[in-house]
């Protein structure tokens, strides 16, 4: 026995050089429980007969606890056979009324360990609920399931206890018997941390997050997140020449960049970006929304690629209804400050032809690209002939006529969609009444790409046109965030200390926020990403207005309320 708790304990020492985050295993104390029962399962009327443990501590054990258990009731014969345990053994034992609190007290302050620890740990609990004993908050460790991820098929044929002890050369054979199992288990615990720590794990947390696909190159690169707070912010992964490779968000910097040399990581690109990285910044932020903003702003400067999800603004586009004597409905791909009216942003160029087609299904508006003279003189396209072009271009409307269609364009683009969605309606009953069904999803698509950009376009605006908006939340620590929003740009943001004045603090932060200027369009001092990312945050629960200039408002009528019913 205490030669083979010297050669762990030697196993344990073998792992002091490596560089450390979170809680040491070495410095962890483990108590390492096996039950024999009656049964599979408590709820079925199993009941437990003998608890054996066994408290470690860097490879040294501290104390070892067993005893039998009268379950008040009979060891069926199948089970006594197993466990050698009979009836008359334990007749005159303590019940687990007793037993319990006296396990309690010496695993007490330890990380439980078990073999199967779900079996174990369900029947400790469930006896715990039934005396109405309160359960600690124990942190669980499960043998077999860190087996798995750890011992081959090669090397042993299942992962059952005796198969395990077998790998890992310990003296003790599992024997069905609560003490002899838990010291069998202490040996298989101590291999798989001798292995694991060959491998770059060495804390708790490292191991409660371990996957075998995580590679040793990556676990070795773990350092890197040494030096980043626990605290939410931005991380920056980059290359040897300084390139970002990746930008994250977390609400703790260390614990989510640790996560990318221990954690089941397993996407390949994730590997692949983490090979190349040598360096990971952190940008500290004080509100978990500005550590958003901050991630999208990065995300859009550097353009990182292993963002999958980065929005290029060069790739959004918008419908434009111009200002000029026959105004008409373009795609653009940038907004001006020219007094027109816009719908948008639609994050691709396909995307926004099908709302552009809907528009030009339902108003018989010019689609010719030029600009028109306010006498124009040409011949009529095919669309005049059609009747789907009022077709000023040869003086066959009155500008006034024109000027009222224009009107309803305009209408629907920043108010109401209903003449849309109407007259697209009517004509999707009409295709499926003649049952041309494939035509008729275009043409919902169309309408449903429309919509969706109006209702988008009116919530957008309701915001951006707001000089100054400062809002306040408590969070979860009982601290309150405070966010100054300019033109739907986030301007400051701050966490009110608990010993200020709070007044005080917010006028601080008005102050030294962000000067913002006004621009056109329905997004024009932030990217629309940014834009619906504050206004997630100023719609969830428990948001106060602590000032507003100007009105937020948004359409009853608008097109948020027909996107929602699709």
């Amino acid at each position: 026995m205490a030669r083979r708790h010297q050669e762990a304990a030697g196993r344990w020492e073998a792992q002091r050089g490596f560089d450390e985050l979170g809680r040491p295993l070495r410095d962890l104390t483990f108590c390492v429980v096996d039950l024999e029962t009656t049964g599979q399962s408590p709820d079925n009327g199993g009941m437990i007969t003998e608890i054996g443990a066994v408290k470690v501590r860097g490879g040294e054990v501290l104390g070892e606890f067993q005893t039998l258990v009268n379950p008040h009731t009979g060891i069926p014969p199948s089970i006594a056979v197993l466990t050698g345990i009979t009836n008359s053994m334990v007749a005159s034992s303590p019940t687990i009324e007793s037993v319990l609190p006296a396990f309690l007290e010496f695993a007490e302050g330890c990380v439980l360990v078990a073999h199967n620890a779900g079996f174990d740990v369900g029947f400790l609990k469930h006896f715990a609920a039934k005396q109405e004993r309160p359960w600690p908050r124990f942190e669980v460790l499960d043998t077999v399931k860190i087996a798995r991820r750890v011992v081959t098929r090669d090397e042993a044929p299942n992962h059952k206890l005796g198969s395990l002890a077998r790998v890992f050369g310990s003296p003790t054979t599992p024997n069905h018997r609560a003490l002899q199992d838990a010291r069998a288990t202490v040996d298989v615990l101590h291999g798989l941390m001798e292995r694991l720590g060959n491998l770059g794990v060495l804390t708790l947390e490292d191991l409660a997050a371990f996957s075998a696909k995580v590679t040793t190159a990556q676990r070795k690169k773990r350092h890197l997140a040494e030096d980043l707070p626990h605290a939410p912010g931005v991380y920056l992964f980059k290359d040897e020449k300084g390139r970002v490779l990746y930008i994250g968000t977390s609400k703790d910097l260390r614990t989510r960049v640790r996560t990318y040399f221990t954690a089941s990581e397993t996407r390949s690109r994730m590997g692949e970006m983490v090979g190349l990285a040598t360096t990971v910044q952190g940008i500290e932020c004080a509100t978990a929304l500005e550590a958003g903003v901050r991630e999208l702003r990065l995300i859009g400067e550097h353009k990182p690629p292993y963002n999958r999800r980065s929005r290029r603004p060069e790739k959004m586009h918008f419908i434009k209804l111009t200002r000029e004597p026959w105004p008409r409905l373009s795609l653009v791909k940038q907004v001006l400050d020219d007094d027109a009216d816009y719908l948008g942003p639609f994050g691709s160029k396909k995307v926004a032809e099908k709302a552009l087609q809907a528009l030009h299904d339902t108003f018989p508006i010019r689609q010719c690209s030029d600009r028109l003279p306010l006498l124009p003189r040409r011949t009529p396209c095919v669309l005049a002939e059609l009747h789907r072009c009022l077709s000023p271009c040869d003086q066959s409307v009155p500008a006034e006529t024109y000027a009222a269609l224009v009107a309803r364009v305009r209408e629907s683009l920043l108010h109401r969609p209903d003449e849309v969605v109407e007259s697209i309606t009517e004509r999707l009953t009409g295709l499926a009444e003649q049952e041309r069904f494939e035509e008729a999803a275009v043409h919902r698509d169309r309408m449903t790409s429309y919509l969706r950009a109006a209702a988008r376009t009116q919530r957008l605006s309701g915001l951006t046109r707001l000089p100054d908006l400062t809002a306040i939340r408590r969070e979860d620590d009982g601290r309150w965030a405070v966010h100054v929003v300019r033109y739907g740009r986030l301007a400051a943001a701050g966490v009110i200390p608990r010993d200020a004045n709070a007044h005080a603090y917010v006028a601080d932060l008005q102050l030294s926020a962000e000067t913002v200027l006004d621009a056109p369009g329905p997004v024009p001092a932030a990217s629309a990403e940014e834009t619906e990312l504050v206004l997630r945050w100023l719609e969830s629960p428990g948001v106060r207005l602590a000032h507003i200039e100007g009105d937020w408002t948004c359409p009853i009528g608008g097109a948020g309320r027909r996107a929602a019913a699709l």
